[in-house]
């Protein structure tokens, strides 16, 4: 759904590589800090403007914070906190394009491969061609695929019928996609389709012969230590500490099936377990220069991102003003039924925020009307976390 690429907008405009030892696994890796100055009344601004709860992680050199205000859970009056969980939809983007670049680099497989390859037969029809895409237009969002999960009939299920538990299996996600006409030929456009990498995902499993969850948490999640991220296939549960999610109209939406995102942003995570993977992707820590270099290798063009391979660039203002100075970051975010996230990386990995609300509404998103509060405290975030 395009809510995921809309997701950093609304809150900015707001040989396998060994990784063992990288960061000590399970436990906070650098001293705390108080929060850079003006993080805190941001966030508790944020709070104010309707979102129910906010929590943030912020670093600046070897100085880690965490800060949170409002609500984990309107009905029991639980407080956030920093250390909860929370689906981070699209932000799962980039463990899967890790997987497939490690892969790559271990001679397994090409970015340069065909779908159909690894594939045969699940892209055609209507005009669509698995010999057509690679990998890597999987991966940057140039396949033209079509994206089903932007229609409300889609989540009818879910929206009317109230069946929290729906599982969709990611081959029907994609049977229903190529029924339509691709957006545009491959390589010639770009367009953010869920489909991608759903296919993704199953070319993980044909190369690995290995779940796409098992490789993510055998290649990302143990080595590193994120013991507050998981992907749960279709449990529609939140476990242990988490945040609820809201629609704007207060209803609690944490209880949804995962299955229709799956590789596409069915994650759940922390904003310390994001910003350790993201630290770790981002100083090439994960991957051989080879594949680092792919993965920042971006896309242009005309107003649309600069989109890599499951990560954008983007330059983070830090002023108000058209010509105020701005830092390059490194950025991926997510957005689905009451939850919405986003982080953001300097390429050396000294300066870091990871933000994540609980309210998002889907069903105002497909009605094509803002599914968040309007708050400049969203912007003042990351200017008070990333800017001097």
């Amino acid at each position: 759904m395009r809510v995921r690429a809309r997701a950093a907008t609304l809150l900015v405009g707001l040989c396998a590589v060994a990784v063992s030892g990288i960061f000590p696994a399970g436990a906070a890796d650098q001293s705390s800090a108080p929060p850079p100055v003006g993080l805190k009344e941001a966030v508790e601004q944020t709070v104010a403007d309707g979102f129910p709860g906010v929590v943030a992680y912020a670093r600046r050199g070897e100085r880690e914070s965490r800060t949170a205000a409002g609500l984990a859970d309107t009905a029991s009056g639980e407080r956030a906190r920093p250390d909860q969980r929370f689906r981070i939809a699209s932000n799962t983007k980039s463990f899967v394009s890790t997987v497939l670049l490690q892969l790559e680099g271990e001679g397994r497989l090409s970015l340069d491969d065909s779908v159909e390859k690894w594939l045969p037969g699940v892209v055609q029809g209507n005009g669509n061609s698995g010999k057509a895409i690679t990998v890597r237009q999987l991966l940057n969002h140039t396949s033209g695929i079509y994206d089903p999960t932007e229609e409300r009939e889609f989540f009818a299920p879910y929206l009317e019928r109230k069946d929290w538990d729906y599982v969709y299996t990611p081959r029907e996600v994609i049977a229903r996609a190529v029924r339509h006409e691709p957006l545009f030929a491959p390589g010639t456009g770009w367009s953010y389709s869920n489909t991608n990498y759903l296919l993704a995902g199953l070319v993980i499993e044909a190369v690995t012969d290995h779940s796409a969850p098992s490789e993510i948490r055998r290649r990302i999640l143990t080595p590193l230590g994120l013991k507050d991220t998981s992907f749960p296939v279709t449990d529609p549960a939140l476990h242990g500490p988490h945040l609820h999610g809201y629609d704007l109209a207060g209803q609690d939406v944490t209880r949804f099936s995962p299955s229709y995102d799956w590789t596409a942003g069915a994650m759940l995570s922390t904003v310390d377990d994001l910003a350790r993977f993201h630290r770790a992707l981002f100083t090439g820590k994960l991957l051989h220069p080879a594949q680092q270099r792919e993965l920042l290798t971006t896309v242009r063009f005309p107003k649309k991102p600069a989109y890599g391979l499951g990560v954008q660039r983007m330059d983070v203002p830090c002023g108000s003003e058209p010509d105020s100075a701005r830092i390059s970051t490194w950025e991926t975010d997510g957005a689905g039924p009451g939850f919405t996230s986003v982080s953001l990386t300097t390429a050396d990995g000294k300066r870091q925020l990871v933000l994540a609300a609980n309210v998002y509404d889907l069903g105002a998103e497909l009605k094509g009307e803002r599914p968040i509060p309007q708050s400049e405290g969203l912007g003042k975030a990351q200017r008070a976390a990333l800017c001097d």
